[in-house]
């Protein structure tokens, strides 16, 4: 293994590596890391604090996983990052820590951050994400499976993108984006279904309806949000998945879900 780790490489002592692990120049790894087999970190990369990183992935140059927190609130305590496996984080990606005792930031596969992008402390990312250049999570947010976040979108503290959702660049989310919807604006509201992103990911056309109907009925048919949920959940096809995932994220809403746009 000596050969794929620059000479000029520091790890310190009780940091782990797996089997394949390549470390550029001037990359750093922190002795609580745990670094997965195969994975890549370029030149001055860093992997600190309590962080456990999956394998495959590739850490670009100047980017930081694992640091503290920056929340006011921090008080000590073991606090942590755990990531799966084949991630891709850009140059100058920053991934905090938890700010509680015990409490993790989350990242699961496959995911891709671009440069710049920020994961504050306490988020909880699912796998296939794509972040673009400079678009930022406040702490405690929670991104689902396949979430497209354009380059400059900002995402508010707590708040939650349903799965396949799509935040544009420059948007401004304050509420929750639900499931399969494209969000646009400052402050960030519903514009359209992700009609391209449902069909890159295998949709077929009878589940892009339903996705269709509840968007129609939740932002088209002029019904607050009580009377539309109630809608939703008294149509003919509630039990499928598409309408279950929607109810079920609305169900789970604290800040709301975004409102339509025009």
């Amino acid at each position: 293994m000596a050969e794929l780790i620059h000479p000029t490489a520091i790890v310190e002592p009780g940091a782990q590596l797996g089997r394949g692990v390549q470390l550029g120049a001037y990359a750093y790894v922190g002795g609580n890391a745990a670094i997965g087999d195969g994975t890549r970190l370029h030149h001055h990369a860093t992997v600190e604090g309590n962080t456990v990183l999956g394998a495959g992935c590739e850490i670009f140059p100047y980017a930081c996983i694992g640091g503290k927190t920056q929340d006011l609130k921090y008080k000590g305590g073991v606090t942590g990052v755990r990531i799966g496996d084949r991630n891709v984080f850009r140059e100058y990606v920053s991934v905090h820590a938890a700010t509680g005792d015990g409490n993790l930031t989350v990242i699961g596969s496959d995911n891709n951050l671009l440069a710049y992008t920020h994961v504050a402390h306490d988020c909880v990312l699912g796998s296939h994400i794509i972040m673009s250049n400079y678009a930022g999570l406040a702490g405690h947010a929670v991104v689902e499976d396949g979430v497209v976040i354009g380059a400059y979108g900002a995402v508010h503290q707590f708040c939650r993108l349903g799965t396949h959702a799509m935040l544009s660049a420059c948007a401004k989310l304050v509420q929750d984006l639900p499931p399969f919807f494209i969000a646009d604006g400052s402050p960030a509201t519903v514009r359209a279904l992700n009609r391209v992103g449902l069909e890159r990911n295998g949709y077929t056309p009878a589940q892009i309806e339903r996705v269709k109907q509840i968007h129609r009925i939740l932002y088209r048919d002029g019904l607050n949000r009580t009377q539309a949920l109630e809608k939703l959940a008294a149509q003919e096809e509630a039990a499928s998945a598409e309408f279950a995932r929607m109810l079920e994220f609305a169900r789970q809403s604290e800040r709301g879900l975004a409102p339509a746009g025009s």
